[in-house]
């Protein structure tokens, strides 16, 4: 996963993020801050909920939200490269990797 910002500051964090086929990241979360995903090209999946049997796709054009202290992963589930804006609102350090979420 590539991310390139565009604008940070104490409260908020923004950004683009290209990730290739098929990756998948490592279970994490963003502490106080609140995400909201915009996705451009490709799919964004986002894996969640008691021991990540949840989970939302987004296509072009979809807006996905993570709520603050929301454990999950996100991946590109299709063949082609997926690009999305991001932006992150809060406070205090923006990502903690875990295990994974509770059952």
């Amino acid at each position: 996963m590539e991310r390139q910002e565009a604008f940070a500051t104490q409260d908020m964090w923004s950004g683009l993020i290209r990730t290739a086929p098929g990756m998948v990241s490592g279970w994490h979360h963003h502490g106080d801050y609140d995400t909201v995903v915009y996705v451009l090209s490709g799919r964004v999946k986002i894996d969640f909920g008691a021991g990540g049997a949840d989970s939302v796709t987004g296509r072009p054009g979809d807006f996905i939200r993570v709520p603050r202290d929301t454990v999950h992963r996100e991946g590109n589930p299709s063949t082609e490269p997926a690009e999305a804006l991001v932006l992150r609102v809060g406070k205090g350090p923006s990502t903690f990797n875990v295990e994974g979420p509770a059952s």
